[in-house]
């Protein structure tokens, strides 16, 4: 069966955490229409930075560098993005279970970061990592829908 991936990385640093540079950052959308696959292993990646002004800049990827991990089993997709590195990880509970999709169903799920320099001279980065994955036949515009199932797995960035 059909799958479909969009990552959406959006990447910012102590400069757009308040203020206009904020408020433009949490316009950034979440979710965007589909270009014209160019192959079924492929993702739309979208990335997103506060150097652009959150500007979207597209491309077509192999899904294999997309990370999260995808499972066909009995008619359902298992779907689970994986934390790398997880030292970049703020504070937060356990992580949910992984989802499993039925066809016609799409998951958003979203998780945050935030880095330092490793001796602290540079401020910190932060990104948020937004995975809209759909299982089965979809039309272009389905990640501007509301999704199925919806995971917000972000921590406090301090």
């Amino acid at each position: 069966m059909e799958i479909t991936v969009q990552w959406i990385r959006t990447s910012w640093t102590k400069e757009s955490r308040g203020g206009q540079a904020a408020s433009r950052r949490n316009a950034s959308p979440i979710g965007f229409a589909l270009p014209p696959a160019e192959t079924s292993t492929s993702a739309h990646v979208i990335r997103m930075h506060e150097r652009d002004g959150f500007k979207p800049s597209a491309t077509q990827e192999d899904r294999g560098k997309v990370d999260v991990q995808l499972r066909e089993a009995d008619g359902r997709l298992r779907v689970f993005p994986r934390v790398q590195p997880l030292f970049a990880l703020p504070p937060r509970p356990r992580r949910p279970p992984a989802v499993r999709l039925g066809p016609g169903q799409w998951v958003r799920w979203q998780l945050n970061y935030r880095f330092s320099s490793a001796l602290g001279i540079r401020g910190w980065s932060y990104w948020l990592d937004t995975f809209n994955i759909a299982y089965g036949p979809v039309n272009s515009d389905v990640f501007l829908s509301t999704p199925t199932v919806s995971i917000d797995e972000q921590g406090p960035l301090r």
